[in-house]
């Protein structure tokens, strides 16, 4: 799942951070990092951008850009023990899948 799939009001984990380049870098500094707990408030009148509350301060995001952060709704049991005991993990669509070229165990190059 994504975080422009989540309903307003809703509160989940960021699971990981996509995109590439300056754009990934853009959101790891704007505080959208792994095991962040986001919650949406509020949407602009024609749906983009949407209003997030994380680490005690509001911050406005394009959809398009939501579309590269992977969350986890089940906030709490992800960041107490992560995806590898989550009972949904094999039908979740919350991990991303691996980069191309990743080596197993590893980061591709």
């Amino acid at each position: 799942m994504t975080l422009d799939q989540l309903p307003i009001g809703q509160t989940a984990v960021i699971t990981d951070v996509g995109g590439q380049g300056a754009l990934r870098r853009r959101l790891l500094d704007m505080g959208l990092t792994p095991k962040t707990a986001v919650t949406v408030r509020k949407t602009a009148p024609m749906g983009d951008p949407i209003e997030l509350r994380l680490r005690s301060y509001a911050l406005t995001i394009r959809l398009e850009d939501a579309q590269t952060v992977s969350i986890c709704p089940l906030g709490e049991r992800f960041k107490e023990t992560g995806c590898q005991s989550c009972s949904r993990q094999q039908t979740c669509d919350s991990q991303p899948a691996p980069p191309k070229g990743a080596l197993k165990g590893g980061v591709g190059k």
